[in-house]
């Protein structure tokens, strides 16, 4: 794709330069150590009971991690359409020999690795952890898949938000909805009674995902999920932006 690492380096400039990346580091960081300590301190609490989850388990499957994804994916997306359509950047961008494909992908892919970024620092608790009891080494690395892929969809909801509007804010708020909404779906898993109904619940269930991956089961039906949800977005995000440029 023509221009692609062109408009990369330019978005990852963007986030980097100003405090949006830097606070977003920072919020993310400290929900985090929130719930590792939560989870540390459950265990040195309750050393004597039987559980089916080590710590590393534990802190991948907490309800921390969905909530920590609600807030930083639709934080890192809302600007990335929103805020160029708002001050009119979007036009030298679009009147450039860029494609549209690369202009999407490129910006996706910023966000996408600023994302694995913020995650970078979380591999110490691993290493905390490895001190006390024994790491799973297999186990760790597929819960990080599930972080990465569940993260992955997230950013492309994102990112199609932010084509549709002006407004970061609207972007953040329409993201944030969307992404609730599925969060919200999955727990009818547990509501509903066996039968189609559950089991849509079950398949999009964003705590059932990281449940599975925590416990290094890799279930290929939620990758390919995950997968469809994001290629489906940037897809019609594509069509969005052509749309800018021909309409």
């Amino acid at each position: 794709m023509v221009g692609f690492w062109a408009v990369y380096r330019r978005e990852m400039l963007s986030l980097w330069v100003t405090p949006l990346a830097w606070l977003l580091c920072f919020a993310f960081l400290l929900l985090q150590g929130i719930s590792f300590y939560v989870v540390l301190d459950h265990f040195a609490h309750f050393t004597s009971l039987s559980m089916d989850l080590g710590p590393t388990q534990s802190y991948f499957s907490s309800f921390f991690i969905p909530v920590t994804l609600l807030l930083v994916c639709p934080a890192l997306t809302m600007g990335l359409f929103a805020e160029e359509r708002r001050s009119g950047t979007i036009e030298s961008l679009l009147t450039a020999p860029v494609s549209g494909g690369a202009v999407v992908h490129a910006k996706y892919a910023a966000a996408l690795s600023t994302y694995c970024l913020l995650w970078l620092p979380t591999l110490l608790y691993v290493v905390v952890v490895r001190k006390i009891v024994d790491v799973d080494w297999g186990v760790v690395a597929s819960s990080y898949l599930g972080v990465f892929v569940v993260g992955a969809a997230f950013l492309a909801v994102g990112v199609l938000m932010s084509a549709l509007t002006r407004s970061q804010l609207a972007a953040l708020m329409l993201t944030m909805l969307v992404l609730f909404g599925q969060v919200i779906l999955g727990i009818g898993e547990r509501v509903f009674d066996p039968g189609l109904l559950q089991e849509v619940c079950a398949h999009v269930s964003v705590l059932a995902q990281l449940e599975d991956f925590s416990r290094g089961v890799i279930d290929l039906r939620r990758l390919v999920f995950d997968a469809s949800l994001a290629l489906c977005c940037l897809f019609f995000t594509r069509r969005v932006v052509d749309s800018w440029r021909w309409g």
